[in-house]
């Protein structure tokens, strides 16, 4: 497209450990890009908290930082999109901006008791039918119920603490994932997009619309949501204040949750083109169109997209909770140094002898969905050395990746025989090599591997016509690497092993009597 020369897109990525921006031009490639941590907050075991300010006040470092590193203005930036950890879930006062309380993360567990009720009450069914989700503490509805119920009336600052639900029912605070919060902070707007919506547990993904009988069930008033606007929107999340820190009104035009970010990021236009995402968890996801294709194998149904104007595209996921995570756990143990330890390592020994780990650090997701399975190591001898658990580790990423792909298959028919992955991990070529080993599939690994950033600029910029349409963004997709599924072994006696190992992991955490 003419016009674009000295132009670019912006994508704030706000992750679970860390929040990036990353300016691209026109061919989809970094002009300039800046990074930073985030606390991670434990409050008691199987809880998990951040910061909001911390988050907003970084989300603006990163946004100077990489301007300043381009040696860019912000008013060449045509857009910015938004990207984030979905699940994670706060409330906040409308007028001043302040939290209630920490965001409760996605990794959260505090509500699987609730959980637990729910699925008593026989309402699994009614949830998975509107909702497309398997009722579990990762969504945001039982973390929404929780704050309400919890969360300390002397942070909302008022001279008279209220019921914060009567509070909400007023209006005066708002309910929302991250990219609402930094919508929010953004343009002054309290709106959400539709796949972060899609991952509440409120949002009816067949109607496209809040539900009112789920948002009665959980207690959370209608006045606290946002409006839910498409992934790529015309109309416009809003402005940024040009008397802001940015100092220009630049255009909010897109968001996506990570993970469908990464889809669209990875090209994945047409139906039973599949992904998978390996950052702190993983996530794999297939588009099927705009069929909300139904899961008999635990996977999830959830919206893929949407651009203005257009239907809903859909997707089925399987979601696993630890894979980057597992990496940090080796670090935590003083099994390794750092992340690029564990490729030398796990090719110094021939195999694991015989050790498994289940990495089910917060419960296991797609598609065993046990909110109390612990992580769980097993077949080790007196002969285990540091290098066979690290390599167990690695291919426990693979391993979690089977599980979710023979799902997928059984669900859609289709034969996953091609995968693009993206994210920090895909950098290990030992671990996409046992990838491609394990599932039987080529493993595609792209030159431009933060998909994620990508992907939500592309739909900022396709709102604002700095892209024409998705055959533009297409051809921008450019591949590193192929991993052919060769040397397997007896990869399917080992994945009969490894199933053996979750079931030794499952239900270990018990219900307090």
């Amino acid at each position: 497209m003419s016009g674009t020369a000295d132009t670019y897109v912006g994508a704030i990525d706000q992750g679970t450990t860390g929040t990036r921006f990353m300016i691209f031009d026109h061919d989809g490639r970094i002009v300039a890009s800046a990074y930073e941590t985030h606390e991670q907050i434990y409050p008691e075991p199987g809880w998990v908290e951040h910061d909001p300010i911390e988050i907003w006040e970084s989300t603006q470092e990163v946004m100077a930082d990489a301007l300043a590193d381009g040696g860019l203005d912000a008013d060449q930036l045509k857009a910015i999109g938004v990207t984030n950890q979905r699940e994670t879930t706060l409330i906040w006062d409308r007028e001043t901006g302040k939290p209630v309380y920490n965001a409760i993360v996605w990794q959260d567990r505090r509500t699987t008791d609730r959980i637990e009720e729910l699925e008593a009450e026989g309402l699994t069914e009614e949830i998975r039918e509107k909702t497309g989700l398997e009722p579990d503490a990762y969504f945001s509805a039982t973390k929404a119920e929780w704050l309400l119920d919890n969360a300390d009336p002397i942070k909302t600052q008022r001279a008279r603490p209220a019921d914060l639900r009567d509070r909400g029912a007023d209006g005066e605070l708002c309910f929302g994932t991250v990219d609402s919060w930094l919508t929010y902070n953004l343009t002054g707007n309290h709106v959400t997009e539709i796949t972060n919506a899609s991952r509440t547990m409120l949002f009816d993904i067949h109607d496209l619309d809040w539900d009112e009988e789920l948002l009665a069930r959980f207690r959370v008033p209608e006045a606290m949501l946002p409006e839910v606007r498409p992934s790529s929107d015309d109309d416009l999340y809003g402005y940024t204040d040009p008397d802001g820190f940015l100092g220009a009104e630049v255009p909010v035009a897109g968001a996506l949750g990570d993970q469908q970010a990464a889809l669209f990021g990875q090209a994945c236009f047409e139906e039973g083109d599949a992904k998978n995402t390996y950052g702190t968890g993983s996530f794999f996801l297939t588009n099927t169109a705009e069929t909300a294709e139904t899961s008999e194998n635990g996977l999830l149904t959830t919206i893929a997209f949407q651009r203005s104007g257009e239907p809903v595209q859909y997707a089925l996921e399987g979601s696993i909770f630890v894979t980057g995570a597992a990496i940090e756990w080796l670090e935590d143990m003083g099994l390794i140094d750092d992340a690029e330890e564990t490729e030398e390592l796990a090719r110094s020994v021939d195999s694991t002898d015989g050790v498994y780990v289940v990495p089910a650090f917060t419960g296991l997701g797609a598609p065993h969905w046990d909110g109390r399975a612990r992580g769980t190591i097993v077949g080790m001898t007196r002969g285990t050395e540091r290098a066979h658990i690290v390599r167990a580790t690695l291919e426990s990423i693979a391993f979690r990746t089977r599980d979710v792909a023979e799902a997928m298959e059984a669900d859609t028919g289709y034969a996953i025989d091609r995968l693009k992955v993206d994210g920090g991990a895909v950098r290990n070529d030992f671990l996409c090599q046992q990838q491609a080993a394990l599932i039987g599939a080529e493993i595609v690994r792209p030159e431009v591997d933060e998909t994620t950033a990508l992907g939500s600029a592309y739909a900022a910029g396709l709102a604002v016509g700095y892209w024409d349409d998705p055959e533009e963004l297409r051809a921008n997709w450019q591949v590193d690497r192929v991993f052919e599924p060769e040397n397997t072994g007896d990869a399917d006696g080992r994945y009969d092993d490894w199933l053996r190992a979750v079931e030794r992991s499952r239900d270990w955490e018990q219900e307090e009597s």
